[in-house]
């Protein structure tokens, strides 16, 4: 069977859903990955697929912003490559992949189609100006027209799935599966001790306001008001999103000398094997990649009670989970961490055996393809 697999961003293709399209080749499948290149190419991206026996395939996809003409234009695109591919199964992850490309398969003919919702997205999150409702009124709407052309949908946590289905987007005759995120490679991100000295705090992620990066530094201020010799950093990314950071809004945050911003790292690795904790403000998630990293590295975890976040640890056993929007409760938090090394390292061991148990990529990939009946 030949199948199409559809992101809005080329080496996620390879960082989230390698194992999966490994996965797909291992059951003898033809497989296509497909997502917007860069400028300059994605030659990293064209020969990791490579090695794993997949052609690569780009289209013409704004990641992020409402652009109706260029989006009008991405759709009649996958249409009409789709037609010249003439795959059996197409698959679309996070939300314009989903959109367009489930749609785009059905015009194009394409007979099994299906949906991987990997997070609300900020049209949905944020939603408190008359703009940002239109947005979100739009996003659903979009959502119930292209999730009705799939058989299969999967959600990575059970209130994305619910808040569809209240909006009326997930379609009656569908075959729905909650599946683990995209998973952690567990070899890849191998544990190491906690490292000896004063705690060092790390944000990983794009650098969005709904992934609590305001609160993110208005604790780091209060910890080292108290504890001046501890460390927090950020790890991450400028994004063309409109809830993304500026680069001068970022620039103010390090003068104030509060944080240290680490870059965007095309490996992560070092900066969690620095660090003890990794801190996750979300206000909502698919499922955080960031945390099952850290957890499979063997540091402790702080995220939100928010969709997709609240899944990953159990609070007080293998991570601690704090109010949405509470930068008083996260530097709490923090604190706690600060004052009890042996918690901090009781937290970060139990993080690793539950990421080990549950969030094995593999294990992950294989429950997606059962879901896709391949």
């Amino acid at each position: 069977m030949r199948v199409a697999v559809i992101g809005g961003w080329a080496p996620s293709l390879i960082k989230f859903r390698g194992p999966l399209l490994a996965a797909l080749v291992a059951r003898g499948h033809e497989v296509i990955a497909m997502a917007p290149e860069r400028s300059g190419g994605e030659p990293e991206v064209r020969a990791g697929l490579a090695s794993l026996g997949v052609r690569f395939e780009p289209i013409e996809l704004q990641r992020a912003g409402l652009d109706p003409l260029a989006d009008a234009r991405a759709l009649r695109g996958l249409v009409q490559r789709l037609r010249a591919l003439a795959p059996d199964q197409v698959l679309a992850y996070t939300i314009k992949p989903v959109v367009y490309g489930s749609l785009a398969a059905r015009l194009a003919g394409v007979p099994r189609r299906a949906a991987m919702i990997t997070g609300m997205g900020s049209a949905l999150t944020q939603v408190r100006t008359v703009k940002q409702r239109a947005i979100a009124g739009l996003a659903r709407a979009l959502y119930r027209v292209a999730l009705a052309q799939c058989q299969v949908v999967i959600f990575q946590n059970t209130d994305d799935r619910d808040e569809l289905a209240r909006v009326g987007a997930v379609p009656a005759g569908a075959r729905i599966a909650i599946v683990r995120g995209s998973g952690v490679d567990l070899a890849h991100y191998a544990p190491s001790p906690v490292p000896p000295g004063p705690p060092v705090f790390l944000f990983l992620g794009r650098l969005l306001h709904d992934k609590g990066i305001a609160e993110y530094v208005a604790a780091a201020r209060a910890v080292r008001a108290r504890h001046p010799d501890v460390a927090c950093r950020i790890a991450g990314w400028l994004d063309p999103n409109p809830q993304s950071l500026s680069r001068q809004q970022l620039d103010a945050m390090v003068a104030e000398g509060t944080v240290e911003y680490l870059g965007a790292p095309d490996d992560v690795r070092p900066h969690l094997a620095a660090a003890h904790a990794l801190v996750l403000p979300s206000y909502r998630e698919g499922t955080p990649r960031s945390v099952l990293e850290a957890m499979s590295m063997n540091r402790a975890v702080i995220t939100t009670d928010a969709p997709g976040c609240r899944e990953t640890v159990v609070d007080g056993e293998s991570g601690l989970i704090v109010r949405v929007g509470d930068a008083g409760a996260l530097a709490a938090a923090m604190m706690r961490l600060v004052a009890s090394r042996d918690l901090l390292e009781r937290l970060a061991a139990a993080g690793h055996a539950r990421a080990a148990l549950l969030y094995d990529a593999r294990a992950v990939a294989a429950s997606v393809v059962t879901a896709l009946n391949l």
